[in-house]
């Protein structure tokens, strides 16, 4: 996609935020064991640290032709 090759710096913004959002939320989790609310935040958590690996992953994506 080329408007996160054109966009760098707004790339590496979000994926630093998203990357720092889900790794809070997994590490609180976690905290609340044996809750269903800590289960929840930790599956909210890797969804994040998923997409920024996703957003990382979108320049390098061959084009659909």
């Amino acid at each position: 996609m080329r408007f996160w090759r054109e966009h760098g710096k707004l790339r590496i913004i979000i994926m630093i935020v998203f990357f720092g959002a889900g790794l809070a939320m997994v590490i609180g989790g976690w905290k609340l064991t044996g809750k269903i609310t800590g289960l929840g935040i930790m599956i909210l958590g890797l969804v994040f640290l998923l997409s920024a690996l996703m957003i990382y992953n979108k320049p390098f994506e061959d084009p659909k032709r």
